[in-house]
């Protein structure tokens, strides 16, 4: 039985790493082509020599640093209220409706957000752009942070923070001064992962973005319709480089 759930488990992770080494093995391909004849860096140089391609990943990363920052905020503070009224059916109710938008297909949202902000803009006089995509990724990432912090949360002592009261902290101090500090891996591991799911994210920014906020998975879905280019190659290898470490360092810092 063993044997046989570990051949399932090798079987399951090729299934899901082999296309991604061998893209990663062609990017390094001389030829344009699935056909191997020698290595070379060309494809490399030429996706970071592209301005376009810079541009997008740019906004990419001021998009999902802004977006990380405000979900981690703003995310950590709701899983800190939903623990503290944890016995209440209203916090109860609320916990439940994360899920909710975790499961939510992302094309519904991204039609959802896009007529909430055609119906405010109405009011306001704005356009689609750099912010209204920031505004989208904080709502899709703040349920991924909430329930991070929860899971971290569950693991933590009340009686450390009424401890700190009864020896004469505010709340506030109690809250920034012992609990804070013993949530920081899980808040570290929430924000990783929200910035992962944000950079990455193409249906719903695609939907939100106005003329000058093309982000990195926008520019390379407008390269792939084009045809295959080993240029896709070399990009995409260094997308899956950089958000595997974001995630490893997410796990291991959860698991601390």
């Amino acid at each position: 039985m063993k044997k046989s759930l570990a051949v399932y488990a090798v079987g399951a992770y090729l299934f899901l790493h082999v296309p991604l080494l061998i893209l990663a093995v062609f990017s390094f391909n001389s030829s344009r082509f699935t056909i191997w004849q020698g290595f070379s860096l060309t494809w490399y140089r030429e996706a970071l020599g592209d301005r376009d391609l810079l541009e997008a990943a740019a906004n990419s990363l001021i998009i999902a640093l802004a977006a990380t920052a405000l979900a981690t905020i703003i995310g950590t503070l709701a899983a800190y209220a939903l623990w503290k009224r944890s016995h209440g059916p209203v916090a109860r109710a609320v916990a439940g409706s994360l899920y909710l938008s975790l499961v939510t297909p992302e094309i519904v949202t991204g039609i959802s957000l896009l007529a909430l902000c055609q119906w405010v803009f109405r009011f306001l006089n704005l356009r689609l752009g750099m912010h209204t995509v920031i505004l989208a990724h904080v709502a899709f990432s703040v349920a991924y942070v909430v329930t991070v912090v929860m899971a971290r949360l569950r693991t933590y002592d009340p009686a450390l923070e009424e401890a700190a009261l009864d020896l004469g902290a505010t709340e506030y101090g109690a809250f920034f001064r012992v609990t804070l500090p013993y949530l920081a891996p899980g808040v570290a591991a929430a924000a990783m992962l929200a910035f992962t799911v944000s950079i990455d994210d193409y249906v719903i920014t695609s939907l939100v973005a106005g003329v000058d906020s093309q982000t990195l998975p926008m520019a390379i879905y407008s390269l792939a319709r084009k045809g295959v280019s080993p240029v896709l190659n070399a990009i995409s290898t260094l997308v899956v480089a950089g958000l595997g470490t974001v995630v490893l360092l997410s796990e291991r810092l959860r698991a601390r």
